[in-house]
């Protein structure tokens, strides 16, 4: 897991997001809401919803950017694969923390 500084100093956050028949997919948006919370404005976040043709087209082009298929669920930010599996708040928290610096 690696950082990059993000334009204006903001933090764009993607999850893949099938639906709601995902428990992981769900725990992942719990995990993200909880973390984003300390940061205001400066992080935003958005479900990338797998059912919608915008949403697939767009977890294929971030599929693509990141070297292959990613896996369910993960983690995006500012385009970049950041976790495959759901991390604790205070690890996502910290991550943040470092892009935002």
């Amino acid at each position: 897991m690696s950082s990059s500084n993000s334009p204006d100093n903001i933090a764009f956050i993607e999850i893949p997001y099938p639906g709601d028949h995902c428990p992981l997919c769900v725990y992942m948006v719990e995990v993200v809401e909880e973390a984003v919370k300390k940061f205001s404005e400066r992080v935003r976040w958005e479900k990338v919803v797998l059912k919608r043709r915008n949403g697939a087209m767009r977890f294929a082009e971030l599929s693509v950017k990141n070297g292959g298929v990613a896996p369910i669920p993960s983690l995006f930010i500012n385009e970049k694969l950041a976790f495959e599996m759901i991390p604790p708040v205070e690890e996502l928290e910290d991550y943040l923390k470092e892009i935002l610096k």
